[in-house]
């Protein structure tokens, strides 16, 4: 069963984008999974080919038509799940991505302008998903993060199957720090730990880090999983990613 994205869209000519390089795009050229796109104005019923109007009760923007969207859907629904990108869905997470990666794939939905009629939601099989507390000019690349996210779970996309395995989130964890050769590098060293060939010190260190680093940089990951979070010790360094949601 070969993983089939489908994107609706009003910029179809944004894709595949980053989607065709790297592991994505070696798999889509191998054919481990598909991507199709649909221009949404195609679905249009005006010589004008309108695909928004006023708010209405006013405001500003315009609205992406539930009419329109509910035929762009209609033509590609064959049992997938059908996904809306937009800031008011509920947040992606590993969990899911494993899900849908497991599955046949996924039709996503991109939202323009202030967003949906809210009644295609009622009429429609559509699930609001989000990739972050954050507004961006479209869904397009929240479509794609999450394509992205499916498609390096699939079977021969990454070069070892365990490079899958105990990643950031799987376990309610970020990942444990990783390190490589040189072992001396501007007088910083590799942990003595990560070299004595010990394995069961080594899972042990690995464990202990991640439980560290998620309660220090991701402490709302600590509580959402029943631990006790903490202020980061005096001295931390201040320059990692501090948890940016997606």
């Amino acid at each position: 069963m070969t993983f089939a994205a489908t994107v609706l869209t009003l910029y179809p000519e944004m894709f595949p984008g980053p989607l065709g390089i790297s592991l994505a795009g070696r798999a889509l050229a191998d054919g481990l999974w598909s991507l199709d796109t649909r221009q949404i104005r195609d679905f249009a019923t005006d010589r004008h080919r309108s695909v928004d109007d006023t708010p209405a009760g006013g405001g500003p923007g315009m609205v992406l038509r539930p009419d329109v969207l509910a035929a762009a859907l209609d033509s590609v629904a064959d049992g997938r799940p059908m996904l809306a990108l937009t800031p008011r869905g509920a947040p992606l997470t590993q969990a899911r991505v494993r899900t849908l990666a497991a599955g046949p794939g996924a039709i996503l939905l991109c939202g323009r302008f202030e967003g949906f009629d809210e009644r295609i939601f009622e009429a429609r099989a559509l699930e609001p998903v989000s990739v972050g507390d954050y507004v961006l000019s479209g869904g397009e690349l929240a479509a794609m993060l999450l394509v992205d996210a499916c498609v390096r779970l699939l079977p021969g996309v990454m070069g070892a199957a365990s490079s899958g395995e105990e990643e950031s989130f799987d376990t309610g964890l970020l990942e444990y720090p990783h390190y490589t050769r040189p072992v001396t590098w501007e007088g910083r060293t590799i942990p003595e730990v990560l070299r004595s060939g010990d394995h069961a010190r080594i899972a042990a260190w690995r464990h202990e880090r991640a439980s560290e680093d998620t309660r220090l940089w991701r402490p709302d990951l600590t509580l959402r999983h029943g631990g006790a979070s903490r202020e980061p010790p005096s001295g931390a360094r201040h320059d990692k990613d501090e948890g940016h949601k997606t």
